[in-house]
């Protein structure tokens, strides 16, 4: 009894030193995300242009998942892998100083290398989370780092906001002191990495419950759910399209912008801490609810011309995506056996991020002809997730 306490006491400290790790790297991307949108207008891009780039980063954010969790799982270097990973990805938002104000194709180069880097690290880094999860919980440890993840996506716009409390942002180089700033989380991220490695080397250790199931195995229901979360990221609008959309309103400056990002990175903090307790009680149907409730952001965001509509769908956009994220994690990691489940993390990230790179462009698109016409794409596809996660539940009892 007392060896399990002092287990369960270990397992819940290397969950919380992932979330600090975690917690700095996305106050660092999360902190520059909050600024794209504005950026590359100011570098010349159309909506089209934006929702490709970012959406494009996102597809290689998450497709590169496949490759990196096939590898996770062959070579079991956990540690290693996440390593490199968190380093490039750490290393390309500073290297944003580099960009002149024509320089938005190497801009675009740094964004969508951000993004690989972090699709080579998330593999490893969820593995080794849900070995942990496997003896606390797999809704409690996602729902855990996913909430210091998210208080970091937070904190990242807050901290660039202070900062042009001081220094206006009106330029391209004004742009290049908040990517310079941001070097600052980036390396603390690393340093913290490297001790987490040291204090816990083997996180594979962790999980003692056998094994039942097989990603191998024929699953009529995984099919069904990778469908539908395909549908969910399909319509789910990158947000440095609706910060482009409230620049170009003139309701917020652009010194507040990245208060809107943050404002709904603090909302996905709290909305993945609910709904990851909630899976551990009511399993996949947990899935329906934030579904439902960030279905119909779109239209309080593109839809009218008010400030406390807007924010009202920022809100909803913020649980969904805080939601969304940590119980697909969560799902996969209650689904897939522990040894192929760095390839099950890549198989479904993959799935997400194709989505989402063609939802995103499809958007951008959409925006430069019809704001209607996108509303009705962005809605229409969510709600064709709900019967998918309805089914899965069924299917699976979970």
């Amino acid at each position: 009894m007392e060896h399990q306490r002092k287990k369960r006491e270990i397992i819940i400290g290397f969950v919380l030193f992932m979330g600090l790790v975690n917690f700095f790297a996305d106050m660092t991307h999360e902190g520059a995300r909050s600024i794209y949108g504005s950026y590359l207008g100011l570098l010349g891009m159309n909506a089209a242009k934006i929702g490709f780039i970012t959406g494009f980063g996102e597809f290689v954010g998450y497709a590169l998942r496949f490759w990196s969790g096939r590898y996770t799982d062959r070579s079991k270097k956990y540690w290693l892998i996440a390593l490199v990973g968190f380093s490039i990805n750490m290393a390309a938002i500073p290297a944003l100083v580099l960009v002149n104000k024509n320089g938005w194709l190497l801009a675009s180069f740094f964004i969508v290398a951000e993004r690989m880097g972090r699709a080579l690290r998330l593999p490893a880094n969820n593995t080794m989370l849900s070995f942990a999860g496997m003896e606390v919980g797999e809704g409690k440890a996602f729902a855990i780092e996913e909430f210091l993840d998210s208080v970091g996506a937070f904190i990242g716009p807050v901290y660039l906001y202070l900062i042009m409390l001081f220094k206006p942002v009106v330029s391209v180089n004004d742009y290049r002191l908040l990517f310079g700033a941001l070097a600052l989380p980036a390396i603390i991220t690393l340093i913290v990495l490297g001790k987490a490695y040291k204090k816990f080397p083997q996180p594979e250790k962790f999980a003692s419950k056998p094994q039942f199931k097989s990603l191998n195995q024929p699953n009529k229901a995984l099919l069904v759910y990778a469908f539908g979360i395909s549908m969910f990221a399909l319509g789910f609008i990158d947000f440095p399209i609706i910060t482009m959309h409230i620049a170009q309103l003139g309701l917020v400056s652009t010194a507040d912008l990245p208060l809107l990002y943050a404002y709904s990175m603090l909302i996905g903090a709290f909305s993945t801490l609910i709904f990851g307790y909630l899976y551990d009680w009511l399993g996949l149907k947990t899935l329906v609810i934030p579904a439902l409730l960030s279905a119909g952001f779109s239209y309080f965001v593109f839809g009218n011309r008010s400030l406390g509509l807007i924010m009202l769908g920022i809100t909803l956009w913020g649980i969904g995506m805080g939601a969304q994220e940590s119980l697909m994690e969560s799902v996969i990691g209650t689904i897939v056996p522990s040894e192929n489940r760095a390839f099950g993390f890549g198989i479904f990230d993959m799935i997400f991020g194709i989505s989402w790179f063609l939802g995103s462009w499809i958007s951008g698109i959409l925006y430069d002809h019809s704001i209607t016409l996108m509303i009705v794409f962005s809605i229409g596809t969510q709600l064709l997730a709900i019967p998918c996660y309805l089914f899965v539940a069924w299917k699976n009892k979970i």
